[in-house]
């Protein structure tokens, strides 16, 4: 796939999506087969992709005891990443006012705002996003898009139940059923309800 695209992950529930992001992300090992990541081969040459790409999942991966400020501080360290980029984003995402406030405190929402936060603070090139909406009121969605969205010009592999508007912000769609790839490339709505049936 081509460097800025979308490609858009479809099926139902159980289908094997966050587990197909988990493996490209390198947070799990495959079963068999491989997958090429940034030019990278995936289980074997897991260390080159695992500081160049930015996973935005189910769990958000925060510490719960720790500020959202905090946290990315820790994250920016892992990374090599200043404490200006940490405030730059805090501000982004709306989150300058609350955080100073234990994750544990805040709504599901706002947990989601820092996490997408971490998920871009040490400018990954491919973003790899599970439902990135959830729990986000329409504000806090249009605030998230010109870091993990469209509007961005990263590379994204995403996750989506939203049919419609999964299939407007893909470039191309992959479709899977019990684990395997069922659909690839351009597709319709009517495509893509068949992977529900």
């Amino acid at each position: 796939m081509e460097a800025g695209l979308t490609l858009g992950v479809f099926g139902a529930n159980g289908a094997g999506k966050t587990t197909l992001l988990r493996v490209l992300a390198t947070l799990l090992r495959p079963h068999g087969g491989r997958a090429r990541v940034l030019d990278a081969e995936l289980p074997g040459e897991a260390w080159k992709v695992r500081g160049r790409v930015g996973y935005l999942g189910h769990e958000p991966l925060l510490y719960r005891e720790l500020s959202a400020r905090e946290n990315l501080r820790f994250y920016a360290r892992l990374h090599a990443v200043s404490h200006a980029r940490v405030e730059e984003l805090l501000t982004a995402v709306g989150m300058e006012r609350r955080a100073a406030d234990p994750v544990r405190e805040l709504s599901r929402g706002m947990v989601q705002r820092v996490a997408a936060a971490r998920t871009v603070l040490h400018d990954p090139p491919l973003l790899l996003l599970d439902e990135p909406r959830a729990a986000l009121d329409p504000g806090a969605a249009e605030l998230l898009e010109p870091l993990i969205g469209r509007e961005s010009g990263r590379t994204r592999v995403l996750v989506t139940h939203d049919l419609e508007g999964g299939l407007a912000e893909s470039d191309v769609a992959l479709g899977l059923k019990a684990g395997r790839q069922v659909l690839a490339g351009r597709t319709n709505l009517d495509e893509l309800r068949e992977l529900y049936r």
